[in-house]
């Protein structure tokens, strides 16, 4: 069966860090992207960040560009969010998903439809 199961997500202050971790089974992270999208109360799901399970290449939003690093364990099958000077407004469910893809990250990766396999979710909150 074919998953990914986010974890780390927490109540953390401003200019705090985090680790979000991304389990995959089922599949290896070769040959895909694995993107890390995040979704506020009342708002449209976002992407984050972007990392090729094939040569590690990343993608990142804008809005997190210097602070937020993906990168992937293929020996583990592991992907992670290293999110770094945390802001009130990066307050989210955070999820991990994937799809079979090799080519450029950023052609596909800001589209949620793009991928087929999703992770539950896990909270972050960011607040003094």
């Amino acid at each position: 069966q074919v998953q990914v199961v986010e974890s780390g997500g927490g109540l953390v202050q401003p200019g705090s860090s985090l680790r979000l971790s991304c389990a995959a089974s089922g599949f290896t992270l070769d040959y895909h992207a694995i993107a890390w999208f995040r979704q506020a109360a009342g708002e449209e799901r976002e992407l984050v960040s972007c990392v090729s399970g094939t040569d590690g290449a990343t993608y990142h939003a804008d809005s997190v560009k210097g602070r937020f690093t993906a990168s992937r364990d293929n020996a583990n099958n592991m992907v992670y969010l290293q999110m770094n000077s945390l802001k009130p407004e990066d307050s989210a469910v955070y999820y991990c998903a994937a799809e079979p893809y090799i080519g450029t990250l950023s052609l596909v990766c800001s589209t949620p439809s793009f991928f087929r396999t999703w992770g539950q979710g896990t909270q972050v909150t960011v607040s003094s």
